[in-house]
């Protein structure tokens, strides 16, 4: 028999992202995108399509001629202007210094364009905290030669958050050189805003740390249970937009509900824009022409105003209707969760098994209902040891439509009621 000889592999081994792993481990046993029969309370996505007050989708564009070419590294100039303009509309009207179309790099997805930030930093400690969006785990594991990760404790009293003044006391303290962090916050659907963001950027600029602030949820904001008056971003605080390191990440799949299509874009100052472009030449080569274009018109001044409010009218409905539903089965769900399309929930206080949010998910799995266990926001770039424990929590999502959220909520009541009957 002819002996088989193993070539030495020359490649690492990956692993999924956590929430790539949920959905793995439900398309094992029947779902897939769009499958009727689940339930998906899980996802990272709004609901996409036709909603109620909101603009007509865009269904259709044309390519021009030259969009058959290479683009600008950082983007087309239309769209660049269009998002700067876009951005000292809504949160700078009142400023001396405004964005322009240097200020902006347009990257193919949000985690481009935080992997283009991660690439051009130099060697640095670079903060985060905990709970957090598990792809930053990912994406910092491959910086590791330059880039320190330093873990913040956050505390439950205050939602998991670090307010400035402990902030502040962590830059000194730690000698951070950046801070990054999803603000609004995935998971926990806290959000930082007016004067207690102001001193995180007054911070930053007395303590020389740069600010990589994530605002990928940034329209997703409610109060009291209502939709707010509008969407919340840094870009208020900032004085200099060419001086201040502050370091802006958003784009079309969440806000502007079109996850598919790839698009996000980096605000900062033009000399940090500029090296980012630098760095797409090697990343990936600069962003889709088509979609640019297409693109543009989101940005149109009343459409985006009518998609936004119309994004905080459904969203805040649905929000009521997720706490309301899990707090009347026991599942303890912060007050300020005042942001995102996520509830971080405190599962203690059901039965066992249940009360494990691995366990949880299993079961979950069996009644067509995905969630999100709470470890997987456990994050340690460069560290394969768990400092805390979030094995009481699941993140739920009430991105989906109202009638299939419904429809999953109804199941987790059948499922918890079901444990608590017969006690196992």
């Amino acid at each position: 028999m002819e002996k088989l000889i193993t070539a030495r592999c020359a490649f690492i081994e990956v692993n999924d992202i956590g929430v790539i792993w949920v959905m793995d481990e439900a398309k094992k046993i029947g779902f897939y995108n769009g499958n009727p029969e689940w339930a998906n309370l899980g996802q990272g996505e709004p609901e996409v399509g036709e909603m109620k007050g909101a603009p007509e989708r865009i269904k259709q564009f044309s390519i021009e001629p030259n969009d058959d070419r290479y683009g600008p590294l950082n983007g087309m100039l239309e769209l660049r202007k269009a998002i700067a303009e876009h951005y000292n509309r809504l949160y700078r009207k009142n400023k001396i210094s405004k964005y322009t179309a240097g200020n902006v790099s347009i990257a193919m997805g949000g985690r481009l364009a935080l992997t283009r930030i991660f690439t051009i930093l130099g060697k640095i400690r670079l903060g985060y905290k905990t709970p957090e969006y598990p792809a930053y785990e990912d994406m910092l594991n491959y910086q590791l030669d330059r880039i320190t990760p330093v873990c913040i404790l956050s505390k439950k009293q205050n939602n998991f958050s670090i307010p400035s003044v402990s902030f502040k006391k962590a830059v000194k303290q730690y000698h951070l050189d950046a801070f990054l962090f999803s603000n609004p916050c995935n998971p926990t659907g806290h959000v930082i805003k007016d004067g207690e963001l102001n001193e995180y950027l007054k911070i930053a600029k007395e303590e020389n740390c740069t600010l990589i602030v994530d605002e990928v949820y940034s329209h997703f904001i409610y109060e009291n249970g209502k939709p707010a008056d509008g969407p919340v971003s840094s870009a208020a605080f900032v004085e200099d937009v060419n001086s201040d390191s502050i370091l802006i990440v958003d784009g079309l799949t969440k806000s502007f509900r079109y996850p598919g299509w790839r698009l996000a874009w980096i605000l900062g100052p033009e000399k940090v824009i500029e090296d980012i472009g630098c760095a797409a030449s090697a990343i990936d080569g600069g962003p889709s022409l088509p979609i640019q274009r297409a693109a543009i018109q989101l940005f149109e001044p009343e459409r985006a105003d009518q998609e936004s409010n119309a994004l905080r009218e459904v969203f805040a409905r649905k929000q009521n209707i997720i706490l309301n539903t899990l707090r009347e089965n026991g599942i303890i769900c912060s007050d300020d969760s005042e942001s995102t399309f996520y509830i971080w929930a405190d599962i203690s206080r059901l039965p066992p098994p249940l009360n494990n949010s691995d366990c949880f998910f299993k079961e979950a799995l069996k009644h067509k209902v995905i969630t999100v266990p709470g470890n997987i926001f456990d994050i340690h770039p460069g560290s394969q040891k768990k400092e805390f424990n979030f094995n009481q929590y699941v993140r739920f999502s009430f991105g989906p439509e109202e009638e299939n959220l419904k429809m999953g909520l109804e199941r987790i009541t059948e499922l918890i009621k079901s444990h608590r009957q017969h006690g196992t």
